[in-house]
């Protein structure tokens, strides 16, 4: 409604009515020849009162090179399900020195979600865990996909119903890798599930895609490989960034210092996130 006012006036105000009316007056009637007024029409309200509160928007806040891989349509709404992942404190030391020389062999590198150069963060430990690790990563569980205002209720139910009552389970990251977007234009160093989890993780992408498909959405790749992304460069350098981390790998390797495990942690549930709103699932049947 302010906005309105700012861009009609408010019609209400008399501050200034001995000199602001016939001014007004002037300028929006044009007197004929039989003296009839003719209005002259508003302009339109501003724009930005037309477009729908969490409509998909390409560029996020702070985040200017993260762009939709979807066409921007009026009134579509983001759509993305997952499992929220923490990486724990103990296990972030290890990460973060493997993170250290990748980023001085591979220039460009950047923080995932972040877009912050990893080289920049590399000058200091403390701003270095907090950015890179201190934060929640995602394992997706199907493409993030728009979908329209009439679809948010139907697609909402049908996954709260199919992923409800599971247990529990670890989660067991161990395994450095290099994936490519499907456009080719931005190439991912992620931590992946090839162990413990991947079973029930794959069970739950199946729970997803058969509600996608309901909808008419996209399902998910055919042969998954969860994960978590914890750094980006810009193009296709998955072949140089691979050859790095196999290097780097064989390094820790002879010096006996890999381990089974990268890291592990709980599932504690499933979230789906449709525009700025969050809907967390799974009752567990273990929860107290």
């Amino acid at each position: 409604m302010e906005a309105l006012i700012a861009s009609y006036g408010d019609a209400s105000s008399d501050s200034d009515s001995d000199t602001a009316l016939p001014t007004a007056t002037a300028a929006s009637i044009t007197t004929i020849s039989n003296t009839k007024p003719e209005i002259t029409p508003l302009p339109p309200p501003p724009v930005s009162l037309l477009i729908p509160p969490n409509s998909i928007d390409y560029f996020q806040a702070g985040q200017p090179s993260r762009m939709r891989s979807f066409a921007h349509v009026e009134g579509n709404y983001a759509l993305h399900v997952y499992i929220p992942v923490y990486i724990p404190p103990a296990s972030k030391k290890e990460i973060l020195s493997f993170l250290k020389k990748i980023s001085s062999l591979v220039p460009g590198l950047h923080v995932v979600d972040v877009d912050i150069p990893l080289d920049i963060l590399c000058k200091d430990d403390q701003k270095l865990e907090h950015v890179a690790l201190g934060r929640e990563f995602h394992i997706s569980l199907g493409r993030t996909v728009p979908i329209r205002v009439h679809q948010i209720d139907s697609v909402v139910s049908m996954l709260r119903q199919r992923l409800q009552f599971k247990n529990r389970y670890w989660i067991d990251f161990s395994k450095w890798e290099v994936f490519v977007n499907d456009d080719k234009t931005r190439s991912f160093l992620s931590l992946e599930v090839v162990n413990g989890g991947l079973a029930e993780i794959t069970k739950q992408i199946e729970s997803v895609n058969q509600v996608y498909k309901l909808h008419n959405l996209p399902e998910f790749y055919k042969d998954p490989r969860p994960h978590i992304s914890l750094a980006w460069a810009l193009g296709d350098i998955s072949d140089s960034l691979k050859r790095v981390v196999e290097e780097e790998i064989k390094k820790s390797s002879i010096a006996g210092l890999v381990q089974k495990r990268i890291f592990t942690c709980k599932c504690r549930g499933i979230e789906c996130k449709i525009g700025n709103k969050t809907y967390n699932f799974c009752k567990f049947l273990d929860e107290p």
